[in-house]
């Protein structure tokens, strides 16, 4: 099967947004189930209501895990990604709550060619976005791609 896309393909400064998603019940509840994090402030109500929040929050890494699907699920690699090297700086800016509506702006950050010329390295930023168009969690996000070879 031929390649469709390369790193090449992707200039510094390029921007793509996601779909939208809204973070439900299951989500919370299928995370904690999954990774061992019941942490009350995500599973037990009457404990949320009587914090700052006033009710139950996603967990964090549930909303990195969802931005990182929502970015996979838009394609925008496509087969041009080798392997994910990993994530920087990644900040919780704000809460994210169940109900509420979450979209990730990429960008491309930075490029750098490794010793293969058949193969680069990209740091995308995300941003992840509430329905209001707050920011609540950005990273950089670090991966190896296919590069064209000129012959």
């Amino acid at each position: 099967m031929a390649q469709r896309k390369y790193g090449d393909d992707f200039k510094l400064g390029d921007v793509y947004t996601t779909a939208r998603i809204t973070v439900t019940e299951t989500h919370v509840v299928n995370w904690a189930g999954l990774t061992g994090d019941f942490y009350p402030l995500h599973m037990d109500r009457v404990y949320a209501e009587a914090t700052s929040f006033g009710e139950r929050l996603a967990h964090g890494p549930m909303i990195f895990a969802l931005a990182v699907g929502l970015v996979a699920q838009a394609g925008f690699g496509e087969d041009a990604v080798i392997a994910w090297l990993g994530a920087n700086d990644m900040r919780m800016k704000a809460p994210v709550r169940i109900g509420d509506t979450i979209t990730v702006v990429v960008e491309v950050k930075n490029q750098k060619s490794t010793r293969d010329p058949r193969r680069g390295v990209q740091t995308w930023g995300y941003c992840v976005k509430n329905q209001r168009g707050e920011e609540v969690m950005a990273f950089d996000y670090t991966m190896m791609f296919h590069m064209r070879v000129s012959r």
